[in-house]
């Protein structure tokens, strides 16, 4: 192929000729026909190379099916390499029996890249295409790959076979591997305790690294793809959940194996042992977590606020989100406050209920509260937090929630999302209430409300949540800096002198909120008239498996060094059950 050719004039640089003897000027000095034909000489080379820039963009139809082939193939485009086969290859090979064979060749090989060179021609109506494949198992396989050609009307086409899916295949061979897994890396504690090590997975600490570590097996369907970019395969051991499956790229290292094409062997590799992976899991608070668990339907997650580490973790703290109640209403103050809503210094009836959409809507057993917002707030009083939402609105109050992490990633692989329903999809104001204290069908984890209440001690920063022992967590803003002050210090009263007392830890300053989400109806249904002269049915005790118990907090109050987040499934109110079992986390993480 023709170099572009540059074509260079140079001048150098004249000299005035001196004074002639006798004095005058000097005669005119006459061209020679050389020099009087240099710019005709100039302007033919100059068009002849046009010319033959021209003619080079002239190239033959195999030619310009060969460039396409290699760009679609770099691609990834299988599609449009079909588009370019020959009607006779059309007829052998089906669109999907095309992908397929591609596809196949590409999970064989673990390719990642294809980088495809010029093509040139070859000997006998081929173009030959030399490419370099970049695989996960292999590294970098080079080749070349023959693309035979045939005349097509009005172009031309790739008369296809199996064999170019690889270069240096011979027709009739098929790509097969045999891979050798890597040894698994072990999952240490921050302290460098061992979580998980070993072909056995074994931990020093026993059942307290169970509940953080996770197990492995066999891969779940829906990892299949990502498995097969790795070099994984079928049946192979993975990190299902926990530790083990955010860390399982990691851990698992890299495969080694040999590629083979029919008894000929075209690439081998050795596997790669897995890192040790340093989790920020504390033991000392990890083992807090569990105990103040004790054995109950649950989860509780324990995170350092500023650089969003995950310190524990136990039971159900990031896998199975539940109605998060009245701890919610630190999201729905945060976005009334900011929406200038509700004033601060606002007060309110005193009431066993209020009214929405003609549907009464009552407080936790029936009990009547109201007057400041603070106070409001501390006593977790739904006939204040019901109407502020709906008076918020849907759409504001979601984009509050996603601000704070509901419906977003949540980070840890495997973790469930905290969600909201999208505002047009909530409905009208006795439902967008309902969402306002955490019923309806809002839905979060542990884990996410331990960041909303880290978000508020830290001044309106959240810091999404890492298990990476030294990592910094994405940081955003969920609300602002003058508003996460109130909220905070509304948290502070719920914990000093409201729902949330039993989490008071001496000497340390927390701040708190309490949540009993009701697994049924809160809405207060008119009972049936008696009749004159009847008995009233003797009402039931109260059924505390109806609700859950939530309790979220952050200590010290001013310089956040521990966010938890305490879920007790069909255990009650939150200020009697949760809130107890967060003051043992607290004093766990702040060495009390």
């Amino acid at each position: 192929m023709l170099g572009h050719t540059r074509v260079v004039t140079s001048t150098p640089r004249s000299t005035a000729p001196g004074p002639r003897p006798g004095g005058g000027r000097p005669a005119p000095r006459r061209r020679s026909r050389a020099a009087r034909l240099a710019p005709l000489a100039i302007v033919a080379v100059g068009a002849f190379a046009v010319g033959a820039y021209v003619g080079l963009r002239h190239e033959p139809a195999e030619a310009t099916v060969a460039r396409r082939w290699a760009s679609a193939w770099e691609r990834g485009d299988y599609r449009a390499m079909h588009a370019l086969l020959s009607a006779r290859a059309r007829k052998r090979a089906s669109l999907e029996r095309f992908v397929r064979t591609y596809r196949q060749a590409a999970e064989t090989v673990t390719l990642s890249k294809v980088r495809a060179a010029e093509p040139h021609r070859g000997d006998n109506d081929t173009y030959e295409l030399p490419v370099r494949l970049e695989t996960r198992i292999f590294g970098r396989l080079t080749g070349r790959v023959a693309l035979p050609m045939t005349e097509e009307e009005g172009g031309a086409g790739v008369d296809w076979g199996s064999q170019l899916v690889f270069p240096g295949l011979r027709q009739g061979e098929r790509l097969q591997r045999t891979t050798t897994l890597a040894a698994r890396g072990a999952i240490l504690a921050r302290d460098g305790t061992p979580l998980a090590k070993g072909p056995d997975r074994l931990s020093d600490l026993g059942p307290l690294a169970a509940e953080v570590a996770g197990r492995v097996g066999p891969a779940p369907p829906e990892r299949a793809d990502e498995l097969a970019r790795r070099g994984v395969p079928d049946g192979a051991p993975v990190g299902i959940n926990g530790l083990e499956r955010e860390f399982d790229e990691r851990l698992s290292g890299k495969p080694g194996g040999i590629l083979r094409a029919g008894a000929r062997v075209l690439a081998r590799a050795e596997p790669q042992p897995g890192v040790d992976v340093r989790a920020a899991i504390d033991p000392g608070i990890q083992r807090a977590a569990v105990e103040a668990l004790a054995g109950r339907f649950g989860g509780i997650a324990v995170l350092r606020p500023s650089t969003g580490e995950v310190l524990g973790l136990s039971g159900i703290a990031f896998s199975a989100p539940q109605p998060p109640g009245s701890t919610f209403k630190i999201v729905t103050l945060a976005g009334a406050l900011e929406a200038g809503v509700v004033k601060p210094g606002a007060k309110f009836p005193v009431q066993t209920e209020t009214t929405l959409e003609g549907v009464k809507l009552q407080n936790a057993h029936g009990e009547a509260c109201g007057g400041t917002l603070r106070q409001s707030f501390a006593d977790s009083c739904n006939s204040v937090f019901a109407p502020l939402g709906a008076k918020l609105g849907a759409e504001r109050l979601v984009k509050t929630a996603e601000r704070f992490g509901f419906n977003q990633d949540p980070g840890p692989a495997g973790a469930a999302r905290s969600t909201i329903p999208a505002a047009e999809e909530i409905g009208d104001d006795l439902a967008v209430g309902s969402s306002a204290i955490g019923q309806g069908k809002v839905l979060a984890t542990p884990l996410e409300l331990a960041t909303v209440a880290a978000a508020i001690g830290l001044r309106g920063r959240r810091i999404a949540p890492t298990l990476s022992r030294g990592s910094q967590g994405a940081e955003t803003r969920a609300t602002s800096e003058r508003t996460a002050r109130i909220v905070a210090s509304f948290m502070r009263t719920v914990v000093k002198s409201g729902t949330g007392i039993g989490a008071q830890v001496p000497g340390v300053v927390v701040a708190g909120k309490t949540g009993t989400a009701e697994l049924r109806s809160t809405v207060n249904e008119d009972p049936t008239p008696l009749a004159p002269g009847a008995t009233p049915t003797p009402q039931p005790e109260e059924d505390k498996t109806d609700t859950d118990a939530w309790f979220v907090a952050f200590a010290p109050y001013r310089h956040p060094r521990v966010a938890v987040a305490v879920l007790l499934v069909g255990q009650g109110a939150g200020g009697e059950t949760a809130a107890p079992a967060a003051k043992t986390v607290i004093e766990a993480a702040l060495g009390r």
